[in-house]
């Protein structure tokens, strides 16, 4: 009866009254700084409320965190890696395109082309890039059309490949950020394909991060800059609830 009672007590507590929120802060490439919250455990014991934050995974929209929903079309994930106070410093994880971007780029008569490279960035990233294009009507073609051969889909992958190892073993990884919002790598990929073969909609479709560097507090530090930075301020009349005494 009395093992039966302490169970129902437990139950009972909401489990809501364990836990709190900690703000989860972007790198200063983006413009928006805190993109969301996470919920967490109190620290208890040996149970340290950090250990359960660090290494997890959120993902958020490009457009939310640039403030442009014209760039809404691109994910990234980013992983905490360190915590500040209430803050959740985080670096890049992956980034990817949506399934419903990629999929209004599909068309008839036209050909697909893809390749992937793993490269590594100056400050130790080891990543796996990939790269789409399809081919685009000449100016004055009447040919329906737009196929192109085997030997030109193997020299535009060639050129896919060169561009993105050169883009990416240049910079760090916050440059290679940097070039994937304007789409500067696919612009660089039609302009050299140009001769080979006309190409439109060249993106990097996705990019994931195979082996991270080991963690650099200082160069964490320096990504977010201040942390008084809050970004958008907005209204809410969620109030944490008191600590309970017994649990």
């Amino acid at each position: 009866l009395f093992s039966g009672l302490l169970v129902f007590l437990f139950y009972s507590i909401d489990p809501f009254s364990r836990k709190e929120w900690y703000d989860l802060r972007a790198p200063t490439v983006f413009e928006t700084r805190v993109v969301g919250k996470t919920l967490v455990n109190r620290s208890q014991g040996t149970k340290n409320a950090v250990d359960f934050l660090k290494n997890r995974v959120v993902e958020a929209s490009l457009g939310d965190l640039n403030k442009n929903e014209e760039q809404a079309y691109r994910k990234f994930k980013l992983r905490v890696d360190d915590v500040v106070g209430k803050n959740c410093l985080t670096s890049f994880h992956s980034m990817s395109i949506t399934t419903d971007k990629l999929r209004s780029l599909v068309k008839k008569w036209q050909s697909l082309i893809e390749a992937h490279v793993d490269v590594k960035t100056t400050d130790g990233y080891l990543i796996r890039m990939f790269a789409i294009g399809f081919t685009k009507r000449a100016a004055n073609q009447v040919k329906k059309t737009t196929y192109a051969q085997t030997a030109q889909i193997r020299a535009i992958r060639k050129k896919m490949f060169e561009i993105m190892t050169r883009e990416a073993t240049s910079g760090t990884m916050k440059e290679l950020i940097q070039k994937f919002i304007p789409e500067s790598i696919g612009n660089e990929i039609t302009k050299a394909c140009q001769n080979i073969y006309p190409l439109q909609n060249v993106y990097v479709s996705k990019c994931k991060v195979i082996k991270f560097p080991r963690v650099d507090t200082q160069k964490l530090y320096e990504s977010h800059g201040s942390l008084e930075d809050t970004g958008s301020k907005i209204k809410s009349e969620f109030k944490e609830p008191a600590i309970q005494a017994e649990v």
